[in-house]
C-alpha cells in the first residue's frame, strides 16, 4: 500500500486536458483498490463532475466575514478606513461605507476600531459540494457568479479533503493566486500541456510557477502528434520527465464532448494511467525540498523607465470608440486565435491583450515592444529580525497563514513571512508592538505598448504566482483605450480573460460588446452558462460564437437552445479545422495563414461585428 499523497494536476492555461487526464487518474487509481479523492478547485468553471457524475451527498456554502458598523457607537473617526488596504471600507465625516465585495476579511478594520463599533458578518460566496462518484470521493467548489476571488472557496475545498486519500487536485488553469493556492502543498505536480507554440509558452510560464514553490513536478503532453516538437525538446533541455503521451485521437475527443472518462471509451489507457500514477508516487517519494528565500521575478533595476500615459476614461462612448472584448468560460477555445483573426480583418482597430495571466496573443502578433513599465499592484509584509521578538501576535493575527516561526540560521530563530501567502492586508504591520514589520512595494508584473503588423497593442505579464491580476488587466485595457485615441483608430479589440472571477470581470465592465467563445462539449456549455451569467449581471450586449461546431453537433444544438433561452445570439459556427493548429505552428493569424473553413467562418463573424459597429456609428 502506498502512501497517499496529494497529486496537484495543472496547466498554464485551459483547455490542454488538465481536467480530463485528473478525473481520468482518478477512477484508474480507484479501480487498483486505493483510496482516492477528486477535488475539483477549479471553481469559477469546475467540470469535473460532468465526467464523474457525482452523487452529492453534502453541500455548505462559503463564507468570508466583512465588517458591519454599529452607526451608534460610531465617532467616524477614520480609523477603519485608514487600515483598510483594500478600499472595503470608507469613513466620511457622519458615514462609514463598507464595500463587502472589495473585502478580503483581513479583520484590519476592527483591530482598528477605537470604539469597537466595528463586527463581523458572513457573506456567502460560494459553496463546496461533497459526494462519491462510485468509488472516488468528490469534492468541488462552486464560485457565486459575480464574485471576484476565488481562494476563499478553494481554501474551504481543502479543508475538507480527505487525508487518508490519495488527492488528486484540478487546479485552476494559469500561474496566479487562485493556482498557488491550489498547489502550494502538493506532494507532485502534473502539468498538462500540448505541442504547440501556445502550449510552450504556457508551460514555460507553469514550470517557472512550480520551481518557484519547490515542489517535484512532471510533464503530461496530450493531443501528441499535432503542432511541433518544442514541447518535447524544451523538456529535455529543462530535464523535465515527460510522464504520459495521449495520441491526438477524434474518438478521445469526441468521447470528452459527451463527459465521458477517456479510459471508459478506451480501455487500453488504462495501462498509461496506471504507469503516470506509479511515477507521480516515485517523484513525490524520492524528492527533497529546498525551499529558501522566494525571489521576486522582476528586477526593475535594470530598466530604462519613461513616465506612465496619463489615465483615462474607459468609456467607449466618451472616446468616440468602440470596445469589443472576447472571453471564454475556459481557456482552450480558440479565443486569441479568433482574436488575432479579428484584428487582422478590422483593419483601423487596437488590440489588447487583458490575459494577462498566460497571455498568447503575442504569439501571433509578434509585437515590437516600443515602451514597457513594472506594475505595482500592492504591497507584501517583510520582518526585521533584528527587531522581532518574537511574541507571536502577527502571527496570531493572520489570518491567511502566512507568518511562520522559522530559523535564520544556526543560532538564530524568528518570525518570518511567506511572500506566496502574503495577501498585502497589512494587519502584521499595525498589531506588531516592537514595530518590526514593514510593508513595502511590490512589483507583481510588467506591462508594455507595442506595434504589430496590424496596428497598437498593449499587453502584459503578471509575475508568476502574483496577485492583483485584475488590476492589472483594468490597467492594460484603459491604456489601450489611450493607444487606439492617439492612433486615431475607432475600435479596441480585448483579448480577454477566461473563467468568471476577478480579471473577466475587469475585462468586460463597460465594454460595448462581449464575444463569447466556446466549444461544443458539455464543459463547454457548462462553461457558456455562467459566463453568459455573469455577462447579464453587468447588462452588457453579449453575442456567441461556437468553435469547432461541427465536432458535436448535438451538443452544438444545446448550446444554440441554451443561447436563445439566454438571449446571447450565435454570430458566429466556426468548423474544425487542422490548418487553424498549423496557423499556430507558423505564428499567424488563421485568416493569414489559409483560406481553409475556419478562416471563412471567422470572416463572416467579423462581418456580422463590423456591421454592428456601423451601425451603433450611424445613430
Amino acid at each position: 500500500m502506498k502512501r497517499p499523497i496529494k497529486i496537484v494536476v495543472a496547466s498554464g492555461k485551459g483547455g490542454t486536458g488538465k481536467t480530463t487526464i485528473a478525473t481520468n487518474l482518478a477512477v484508474v487509481i480507484s479501480e487498483k483498490g486505493e483510496r482516492v479523492a477528486y477535488i475539483d478547485c477549479d471553481v469559477e468553471e469546475p467540470n469535473g463532475h460532468i465526467f464523474l457524475n457525482p452523487t452529492v451527498e453534502k453541500s455548505r456554502e462559503v463564507s468570508i466575514l466583512v465588517p458591519k458598523v454599529e452607526d451608534s457607537l460610531c465617532t467616524y473617526c477614520g480609523a477603519c478606513g485608514n487600515a483598510c488596504r483594500y478600499s472595503g471600507i470608507l469613513a466620511l465625516p457622519e458615514k462609514v461605507i463598507t464595500f463587502p465585495k472589495l473585502c478580503h476579511g483581513c479583520g484590519g478594520c476592527i483591530l482598528a476600531c477605537p470604539e469597537n463599533a466595528i463586527q463581523e458578518t458572513p457573506r456567502v460566496v460560494g459553496i463546496v459540494e461533497q459526494g462519491r462518484s462510485e468509488k472516488v470521493v468528490f469534492l468541488h467548489g462552486i464560485l457565486n457568479i459575480g464574485e471576484a476571488m476565488a481562494p476563499p472557496v478553494i481554501r474551504s475545498v481543502l479543508d475538507f479533503a480527505p487525508d487518508d486519500h490519495f488527492q488528486i487536485l484540478d487546479a485552476p488553469p494559469g500561474t496566479s493566486c487562485p493556482v498557488v493556492e491550489s498547489i502550494k502543498s502538493a506532494d507532485v505536480v502534473l502539468l498538462v500541456t500540448e505541442p504547440t507554440p501556445f502550449g510552450l509558452n504556457d508551460l514555460q510560464l507553469a514550470v517557472e510557477m512550480v520551481r518557484k514553490l519547490d515542489i517535484p513536478f512532471g510533464v503530461a503532453i496530450n493531443r501528441a502528434g499535432i503542432g511541433n516538437n518544442e514541447v518535447y525538446d524544451y523538456c529535455v533541455r529543462e530535464s523535465i520527465p515527460v510522464l504520459i503521451n495521449i495520441q491526438n485521437d477524434r474518438e478521445i475527443a469526441y468521447a470528452y464532448s459527451r463527459g465521458i472518462l477517456a479510459v471508459k471509451a478506451q480501455p487500453q489507457l488504462n495501462t498509461l494511467f496506471e504507469d503516470l500514477f506509479s511515477n507521480l508516487c516515485d517523484l513525490a517519494n524520492s524528492y527533497t525540498k529546498s525551499r529558501g528565500k522566494v525571489h521576486k521575478q522582476f528586477d526593475v533595476a535594470t530598466w530604462e523607465f519613461v513616465p506612465i500615459p496619463a489615465k483615462a476614461s474607459l468609456s467607449a462612448q466618451e472616446n468616440e470608440l468602440f470596445e469589443l472584448v472576447v472571453i471564454s468560460g475556459k481557456g482552450g477555445t480558440g479565443k486569441t486565435s479568433i482574436v488575432a483573426s479579428l484584428f487582422a480583418l478590422a483593419k483601423e482597430a487596437a488590440v489588447a491583450d487583458c490575459d494577462v495571466d498566460a497571455a498568447d496573443l503575442h504569439l501571433v502578433l509578434a509585437p515590437s515592444v516600443k515602451k514597457r513599465w513594472p506594475f505595482s499592484g500592492g504591497k507584501t509584509a517583510v520582518i526585521d529580525s533584528s527587531s522581532c521578538t518574537g511574541c507571536g501576535t502577527c502571527a496570531i493575527r493572520c489570518r491567511f497563514d502566512a507568518i511562520h516561526f522559522q530559523n535564520i540560521d544556526d543560532k538564530n530563530s524568528t518570525y518570518q513571512i511567506d511572500p506566496i501567502s502574503c495577501e498585502g492586508c497589512g494587519v502584521c504591520e499595525d498589531v506588531c508592538p516592537e514595530k518590526a514589520v514593514e510593508m513595502i512595494q511590490t512589483i507583481n508584473g510588467e506591462w508594455f505598448i507595442s506595434n504589430t503588423n496590424h496596428g497598437p497593442m498593449t499587453h502584459a505579464c503578471l509575475g508568476i504566482a502574483e496577485e492583483n491580476s485584475g488590476k492589472l488587466v483594468s490597467l492594460v485595457r484603459q491604456q489601450g483605450n489611450i493607444l487606439a485615441k492617439e492612433n486615431q483608430r475607432t475600435l479596441l479589440i480585448c483579448d480577454g480573460t477566461p473563467g468568471i472571477g476577478c480579471p473577466v470581470i475587469a475585462s468586460i465592465a463597460g465594454a460595448d460588446m462581449v464575444l463569447i467563445v466556446t466549444e461544443p462539449t458539455l464543459s463547454g456549455l457548462h462553461d457558456f452558462k455562467r459566463v453568459a451569467a455573469l455577462c447579464q449581471q453587468f447588462d452588457l450586449k453579449t453575442v456567441l460564437c461556437i468553435n469547432k461546431f461541427d465536432i458535436n453537433l448535438d451538443v452544438s444544438d444545446q448550446i444554440e437552445k441554451e443561447s436563445l433561452e439566454l438571449k446571447v445570439p450565435v454570430w458566429g459556427r466556426i468548423r474544425y479545422d487542422e490548418s487553424v493548429t498549423l496557423a499556430q505552428v507558423n505564428k499567424k493569424s488563421v485568416v493569414e495563414n489559409s483560406d481553409g473553413m475556419a478562416a471563412m467562418d471567422i470572416k463572416l463573424l467579423w462581418s456580422k461585428i463590423n456591421d454592428s459597429i456601423t451601425k451603433r456609428k450611424d445613430k
